[in-house]
């Protein structure tokens, strides 16, 4: 890889959603991701969409019948995603500022992480703290 490709993550979590174009609107205010990319029609269902929090990125589309993935996702359920932040409290007084259901409250950890996690409109849960996995990447 290159100097710019190698500090890029190399795992990105990637979602469906009956409403994409609701699910970016969430994800901005209430969590505080900002929107990279998205493809599709203005009004029809978004094909591929990037939202961006640090230097981590999820990439997600509208739930539909287009392809052999979208085939083979049909019948996945929820998906459940770790963000790191510097403030966990203040990023909690966002999400419930902005209407997220809080279903783990603000709670520390016995191995040192302070976090929360909260359940977006279609039930995939995302949980925010300060715990940074230690690793070396491959």
């Amino acid at each position: 890889m290159s100097d710019g490709a190698a500090s890029r993550p190399t795992v990105y979590p990637t979602l469906r959603y009956r409403d994409a174009r609701a699910a970016i609107d969430f994800l901005k205010n209430a969590f505080g991701f900002t929107e990279v990319a998205v493809h599709g029609e203005d009004e029809g269902p978004v094909h591929h969409a990037e939202m961006a929090y640090g230097n981590g990125l999820v990439m997600f589309g509208s739930a539909v019948e287009r392809g052999d993935f979208s085939k083979a996702a049909r019948d996945l359920g929820p998906a459940s995603v770790y963000v790191v932040v510097e403030d966990t409290d203040k990023h909690h007084a966002r999400a419930v500022a902005a209407g997220a259901e809080i279903v783990v409250p603000v709670t520390d950890q016995d191995y040192g992480s302070r976090d929360y996690t909260a359940k977006d409109p279609e039930g995939n849960l995302w949980t925010f703290g300060t715990y940074t996995p230690d690793f070396t990447a491959t």
